[in-house]
């Protein structure tokens, strides 16, 4: 007979040793079933990303809509389009980002934070991640396509600190405008609105022109559809 039990017997009542444990807290019992524990972390993370993301789709003042008659997200031309490809492939978006936050320094460096709405065409986004070389998103018309192409060709020639490789070489091969088709269509099918005007006129577009033609021109258009302030010119 346990010892527990002599107890028990001699204080008139049977004790279990077994039964006579300590009751565990929650979260106690909780810390030791792995499960449990991941269960009830996945469920308050909801809830926080619940209480804290629903309510910005409901509230007008965090959505930026484009209001004014000027105001035109359209989709790229064939030609921009095609320099929109050259860009992806070189990798510029390794080093140049487009996506100007809304913080005053970036502002004041790169011009207007940037609006969802000025990437809905795009397929992929173009937001990078690292700016080795200056955010892009509103380079469009700060420089002349002249200056552009002596860019590109020689990069130091005109920004002796630069490490950009030069890409001279874009000048020597012509677009292939039954590509450029497929490609509008393509992107049609994931929504972008490209007419049946579009796709006829995609071969015209591109006609005689090099990948160096191509790039200048996507440069040139970006950050140029939205204007933001009267009188204000955020791509001086």
């Amino acid at each position: 007979m346990g010892l527990g039990r002599i107890i028990g017997n001699i204080l008139g009542r049977s004790v279990d040793p077994q039964k006579r444990r300590e009751k565990k807290s929650f979260q106690e019992s909780l810390e030791k079933n792995i499960w449990g524990l991941i269960v009830m972390v996945a469920i308050v993370v909801s809830i926080g990303g619940i209480v804290e993301i629903v309510p910005l789709f409901y509230l007008d003042n965090t959505i930026e809509k484009l209001t004014k008659e000027e105001d035109s997200i359209r989709p790229y031309s064939a030609l921009e389009l095609e320099g929109r490809d050259v860009y992806i492939r070189e990798g510029c978006y390794l080093c140049h980002s487009q996506m100007i936050r809304p913080f005053r320094d970036e502002m004041e460096r790169y011009g207007h934070y940037s609006l969802a709405a000025e990437s809905k065409f795009d397929h992929p986004f173009q937001w990078g991640s690292k700016r080795t070389g200056p955010d892009l998103a509103r380079v469009g018309g700060k420089y002349s396509n002249e200056w552009q192409v002596q860019h590109l060709r020689a990069p130091r020639s005109l920004v002796p600190e630069s490490v950009m490789p030069d890409y001279a070489f874009l000048e020597g091969y012509k677009l292939d405008g039954a590509l450029t088709e497929k490609k509008m269509r393509a992107l049609a099918m994931v929504g972008v609105p490209y007419s049946e005007a579009d796709f006829a006129g995609a071969a015209a577009g591109v006609q005689d022109k090099t990948e160096m033609d191509a790039l200048v021109a996507y440069l040139q258009v970006l950050g140029t559809m939205v204007k933001f302030e009267p009188g204000k010119d955020y791509r001086e």
